[in-house]
């Protein structure tokens, strides 16, 4: 039953990636971030850890989105996304880490506030 809840987590999530591209033209800047955003740690080959326990970038994303989902509508920023839903965990407070390979450890935080800046700036030239 875990395993039917992640593939359709990871169809819902993969149908509104493609439905929703951060390249979209018609979707805020903000939307475009978040979307983007949330690419980027799918996508990754570094493990996020939430509480002790390490997960793939699918993994941390499905994880995101559920959180996304519940705090968005007090998200109207980019950095709001990343601080209200891939920060911390809302239970224990603690901060979640990224390990990246050849890479000190980091702060999700830190790590998506780096990419998001990154992102803009490809954007704009």
């Amino acid at each position: 039953m875990q395993a039917l809840k992640r593939v359709l987590v990871l169809v819902t999530f993969t149908m509104s990636t493609l439905a929703y591209s951060s390249n979209d033209p018609s979707l805020s800047s903000t939307q475009q971030e978040i979307n983007h955003l949330l690419q980027f740690v799918q996508e990754t080959p570094c493990q996020y850890e939430r509480n002790g326990s390490i997960h793939t970038g699918q993994e941390a994303v499905e994880h995101i989105t559920k959180k996304y989902r519940y705090f968005e509508d007090d998200i109207e920023t980019a950095e709001d996304f990343i601080e209200l839903s891939a920060t911390k965990s809302t239970l224990s407070g603690r901060h979640y880490q990224v390990h990246c390979p050849n890479q000190a450890s980091q702060t999700s935080e830190h790590w998506l506030l780096a990419e998001l800046t990154k992102f803009r700036s490809t954007r704009s030239r």
